[in-house]
């Protein structure tokens, strides 16, 4: 597969930021405790995402339902996994998002294919903001305030982007069916009250087994410090790997994690190890996906 210059800048930033964190840090110092990892807790989480792809597969499933299509849970999941094993090898974390809307509708209808993964992504992003949020409520009153000041000038300008594109669409008519489309299909998918409810619980468990994994990766470093304070942590530091300039959010996810870390008087370096191992277990998670495109390219190579 063919890449170009974008994926070896990411490449580039990423490798920049975990080196400045490996100068600043004692990087072997920290690669020490990554190869100490103790394999219970990794086998844990390894489990408990079976768990969280099986249910962001079946949100999948949902939302695509919802939209008329037919899409069996096996195959979600298969298709998902393969997505998520795409997303940690190629910039921009949407590449295997495309890969399962554009395999989707090689069966089905590929405006309402394309409409399922974009609706089905937004409910767990929307619910993971809105966690990060929360979370900023139980740190200090300056992280607090600095945490929620970057969140919320995120939140504004995806809502202003929003809105500039439904108010372009509105002003060109023969656009204006395919306005009236997305937003019939929002309210169908997120907003009527058996579908709210359906994304919001399900994307909080997907969230849930987000925090528990890293958690989990916490403990299988050693490191003890109480959930209670590590909880609220943890997705302000996921939330930073959207930001579109690194390979999977290696890098600014670790920054983010030490810079947070040090601000509410924890060890940066604990903020990197478990932020470090947290990335490597989701990408052993996603091996099976590996599996699944090894799969799909040998059977395009029989006759």
């Amino acid at each position: 597969m063919k890449v170009g210059p974008i994926f070896w800048w990411r490449v580039a930033v990423s490798v920049a930021l975990l080196g400045g964190l490996g100068y600043w840090l004692d990087g072997r110092a920290i690669l020490g405790r990554l190869v100490q990892l103790k394999l219970g807790w990794v086998a844990a989480s390894i489990v408990l995402s079976v768990v969280q792809v099986s249910l962001s597969a079946w949100r999948w499933r949902f939302t695509a339902t919802r939209l008329g299509l037919v899409l069996p849970l096996h195959r979600a999941i298969r298709e998902y996994y393969l997505g998520i094993f795409i997303n940690q090898l190629l910039p921009g974390g949407v590449v295997g998002d495309v890969s399962r809307a554009w395999r989707h509708s090689k069966t089905d209808r590929m405006g309402p294919a394309i409409k399922g993964v974009v609706l089905e992504r937004a409910s767990g992003q929307i619910v993971m903001t809105v966690v990060a949020l929360c979370s900023c409520l139980a740190l200090p009153n300056e992280v607090r305030r600095t945490l929620l000041s970057a969140l919320g000038s995120a939140a504004v300008l995806v809502s202003v982007l929003a809105v500039a594109v439904v108010v372009f669409f509105q002003r060109i008519r023969p656009a204006r069916p395919l306005l009236k489309s997305w937003m019939r299909d929002i309210a169908s998918t997120l907003l009527l009250k058996k579908a709210l409810v359906v994304q919001l619980g399900v994307s909080l468990l997907i969230v849930s087994s987000y925090l528990a994994v890293f958690v989990m990766a916490a403990r299988g470093l050693g490191v003890m410090t109480p959930a209670t304070v590590l909880l609220p942590l943890v997705a302000p530091v996921l939330v930073t790997m959207l930001i579109p300039v690194t390979i999977a959010g290696w890098g600014v996810r670790e920054g983010a994690a030490a810079l947070l870390w040090a601000a509410v008087g924890l060890s940066a370096s604990d903020g990197v190890a478990i932020s470090a191992a947290y990335g490597l277990i989701v990408f052993v998670s996603s091996l099976p996906g590996a599996v699944v495109l090894i799969a799909l390219l040998q059977a395009e190579r029989r006759p």
